[in-house]
């Protein structure tokens, strides 16, 4: 039966029709037929998977959807591709995504744009689009992808799944490719909140190659009082339908529904960006062309030129701002003032899920916007003011399908209640 499954997994990866895949792992195959032959199954047979495409599996490409990293293989296997293999999970290939995580509409990857199974006008989503595409296209049961600022929970919106990303620490970052590496988080993507549960159980945990797993210890929230944020209500109006039929929902099931006031909320995403663009200029420094390219490189401007050539614009925006916003000269007044003001952002957000047990956003503010709406870098940037939330102080935040397609409600809980948000999740669903 597994066998069976498998093979038809990878033959509609190998179509490709939404342009999800970047490499299918044919090999998987045998593996399904390994789990056959055992007498006891792991806690995640008989699923099929599949994995960003920058999180390492060895002997597979980790190009991060970059023509810089086009050839490259991966040595290893990251910590939670292990461990569901290990559960009897069957991972049948790697998805395509914006090109190092840069991007929200899955628009900027070297193997080109990937398509929303929803409605192919519309934008996937990102920076974790074709994870979320081989979910919403039933071509596999579940799919890990990163977060850094919401690039699970926009796609998962976008595509009408269920998309999780955990508290900061509680699943191992060993073998993910940075962004911000105080910001990344692997989360889970599945049709269901059920399989995404069933799928963190297994991956979560402490873990000797990620220091950050170390610190995390769960805590117990019964979420019975949830704080509307006020800024929820100046999103589109489809957006806001969902939003007042949730809250609608949730008062008649007998939470405790209010609209708050937070004002630190319209910092978040300078506050995002300012700290990201400064992490990830120095997690790119690393691409000079000599560790990851074959070519043997003179001089800097040979390096230049090599970065120039083979980056998108996007990922060099990003590197460039980095590079500014941490330059001598602008340290003191962006860089740090930045990582200060984070500090005050993650005390209000810690002080308010102490009034409250969890935060109901949008997850997005609107819904897909079309290929070709040419929105500026700015407008991409600020379509993420509720999804940065979570990541700027560590939270676990969940994005639940609503009627309307297109768009998902956000919850946001406090640190370590990742089980809590989940078993809620799960009631909230039957919204």
């Amino acid at each position: 039966m597994l066998v069976e499954k498998v093979k038809e997994a990878i033959r509609l990866a190998k179509l490709n029709e939404y342009n999800a895949f970047i490499e299918v792992y044919e090999d998987s195959v045998e593996h399904a037929q390994r789990i056959e032959e055992k007498a006891e199954k792991g806690p995640l047979y008989p699923l099929i998977l599949s994995i960003k495409n920058n999180i390492a599996k060895r002997g597979k490409l980790l190009t991060n959807a970059s023509r810089f990293l086009a050839n490259y293989r991966s040595p290893y296997s990251a910590t939670a591709v292990q461990r569901v293999e290990e559960a009897d999970g069957v991972i049948i290939g790697s998805n395509n995504m914006d090109e190092f995580a840069c991007g929200n509409e899955g628009s900027t990857s070297a193997f080109g744009k990937i398509i929303n199974p929803l409605n192919a006008h519309w934008v996937v989503g990102g920076s974790s689009g074709g994870s979320a595409s081989a979910v919403s296209a039933g071509i596999v049961d579940a799919a890990l992808g990163s977060d850094t600022g919401g690039s699970i929970r926009c796609p998962a919106a976008f595509t009408s799944i269920v998309g999780f990303k955990p508290s900061y620490g509680a699943i191992s970052r060993h073998g993910l490719s940075d962004l911000a590496m105080s910001f990344d988080q692997i989360g889970v993507m599945a049709k269901d909140v059920a399989t995404v549960q069933r799928v963190f159980n297994v991956i979560r945990g402490k873990d000797e190659k990620d220091p950050t797993t170390l610190t995390y210890t769960p805590v117990h929230r019964n979420i019975k009082r949830i704080a509307v944020l006020s800024q929820a209500f100046d999103s589109e109006k489809d957006v806001v339908e969902q939003l007042n039929t949730a809250v609608q929902w949730l008062k008649e099931r007998g939470y405790e529904v209010e609209v708050v006031e937070c004002e630190v909320i319209k910092y978040g995403v300078p506050l995002y960006y300012l700290n990201v663009f400064a992490e990830f200029s120095s997690a790119m420094q690393k691409f000079d062309g000599t560790l990851f390219n074959v070519k043997e490189l003179k001089d800097w401007e040979e390096v230049s030129a090599l970065r120039s050539q083979l980056l998108g614009k996007e990922v060099k925006r990003r590197i460039l701002l980095g590079t500014f916003i941490t330059s001598k000269e602008n340290k003191e007044a962006w860089f740090k003032q930045a990582q200060q003001a984070r500090e005050v952002f993650i005390n209000e957000m810690r002080a308010l899920l102490t009034q409250w047990d969890a935060i109901l956003t949008p997850t997005m503010p609107s819904k897909p916007w079309q290929w070709g709406a040419k929105l500026t870098p700015l407008q991409n940037y600020l379509a993420d003011v509720f999804t940065v939330i979570s990541n700027l102080a560590g939270l676990p935040a969940i994005s639940i399908p609503t009627h309307q397609p297109g768009v998902g409600m956000q919850f946001i809980a406090p640190y370590g209640a990742d089980d809590d948000l989940l078993n809620f999740a799960k009631e909230v669903e039957q919204w």
